[in-house]
């Protein structure tokens, strides 16, 4: 399912392969899953103009489950940067399949791999995302791993207010 371009890789990168996301847009929330390289239907953001949609968390830094209020400190911070440097963003959620682990995140627009990945490091994450029109990337923030994979979402419900 999933081509990988480096040998080096975080201890949780299996799951965060297939790992899957919940982002809010205004008129909907999307239900992003990885699915076989060269696969990719379903809504793509028309505000992200073909580019990536970079999804970033800053919970649970290190690999190692945080407090609640650590969290949302963390998130809190996030969402503050993002903010700062004028990029359009959605809020969403990552996680296993099955629903037993879920983060807060961020979905951005306007970020290169290069600095969504400084931006995971900065916050203490192994990864981050990058969907595109053609393909869900996980990017290593600390190495140059990447794994790719097609995807397809569903839509469910009205969204969250645009941001």
């Amino acid at each position: 399912m999933h081509a990988v371009d480096s040998a080096v890789t975080p201890g949780n990168w299996d799951h965060y392969r297939s790992a899957v996301v919940d982002v809010r847009f205004p008129d909907r929330t999307v239900h992003v899953e990885p699915r076989p390289a060269g696969t990719a239907g379903g809504f793509f953001p028309e505000a992200a103009g073909g580019g990536a949609v970079h999804v970033i968390t800053a919970w649970n830094p290190y690999g190692r489950t945080a407090p609640a209020d650590a969290n949302a400190r963390a998130q809190t911070l996030l969402l503050d940067e993002v903010r700062r440097r004028g990029l359009a963003w959605w809020s969403a959620v990552g996680g296993d399949a099955g629903g037993t682990h879920r983060e807060e995140s961020v979905a951005v627009v306007g970020l290169s791999d290069a600095a969504a990945r400084d931006l995971g490091r900065r916050f203490g994450q192994d990864a981050v995302f990058a969907w595109t029109p053609g393909a869900w990337r996980v990017l290593a923030c600390g190495t140059d791993a990447v794994a790719v994979s097609g995807w397809t979402n569903s839509e469910n419900g009205r969204g969250a207010g645009p941001r």
